[in-house]
């Protein structure tokens, strides 16, 4: 495989052995290199094929003007996120990230601050990749010089959690978050209790209302046979979290247009019972 061209130390396009193009991409692979100079495989650290209209036509188009400094600090912010969160990302990590902070460094170098709704609930529920996107903000400081705004830091963080997802937008995964803080307010006010976010049933908790949410947004039917003598007996045992589960399936219903099923109602009085019993 040999180099067609130099797009940053970073980043070539090279010829394959069947005359085919592709872009390489691995830290130093194009560094003092030359059209036509042999490309060390031990620094390829990933490869795609040129097909019309796909993302690596739009790698060529960001990486053959990024400056280096950004390049470098795209590769060290994928690399730790790779190993932080044992996640392999595929090409559209590489061109989202790349394009999302090259704009915001120039709206940070033009005094532009712009702020994330959703920071306090990535935070909060995406605690990995927040750090993640700390990390990141340390690193493009460190190699560009740029230091940008903390909110910033959850716009990163999302990078990941949407590419974790195998294609999910990015909006989705936004009212993946909204769905759940809004459920999460809903127990808070019904019983006026601040969680125990530590404790297991939280998490549980927590964990079954990512997978619902998720449901809702995709319009997917928890599809089973209905447990009427189960949702009897939550509704005898339990009467507030059953009260509390209805106030969702109302919220969930008029707020998404999506209908909660009568085992869905049974899980989710469950689940609120356990966390609210741990106050």
């Amino acid at each position: 495989m040999k180099i067609g061209k130099v797009y940053n130390n970073n980043v070539v396009l090279a010829e394959a052995g069947d005359a085919s193009e592709v872009i390489v991409m691995g830290k130093g692979i194009g560094f003092q290199k030359r059209t036509g100079d042999a490309i060390d495989k031990s620094l390829i650290e990933k490869t795609f094929v040129i097909q019309e209209n796909d993302s690596a036509d739009q790698l060529k188009a960001i990486y053959q003007d990024l400056p280096q400094e950004e390049s470098d600090a795209i590769f060290k912010i994928i690399q730790e996120a790779e190993t932080r969160l044992n996640h392999i990302f595929q090409a559209n990590v590489y061109l989202t990230l790349a394009d999302h902070i090259h704009y915001a460094i120039q709206r940070t170098k033009e005094g532009i601050v712009l702020t994330n709704p959703l920071a306090f609930e990535v935070k909060k529920f995406y605690r990995r990749e927040y750090e993640l996107g700390k990390i990141g903000l340390e690193l493009i400081a460190e190699h560009t010089g740029v230091m940008m705004a903390p909110d910033e830091a959850t716009s990163i963080a999302l990078h990941f959690v949407n590419a974790q997802k195998e294609g999910q937008m990015i909006e989705e995964t936004m009212k993946v978050t909204r769905i759940v803080q809004d459920i999460l307010n809903i127990v808070r006010l019904h019983f006026g209790v601040a969680f125990d976010e530590e404790s297991i049933s939280y998490n549980r908790f927590y964990t079954h209302l990512q997978y619902f949410a998720q449901r809702v947004v995709m319009g997917e039917v928890f599809q089973t046979a209905p447990d009427t003598f189960l949702l009897e007996q939550v509704k005898a045992n339990y009467p507030a979290a059953y009260k509390c589960a209805n106030k969702i399936s109302t919220y969930v219903g008029s707020a998404h247009h999506f209908q909660v099923g009568t085992d869905e109602i049974v899980y989710l009085t469950i689940h609120i019972h356990r966390v609210v019993q741990q106050k």
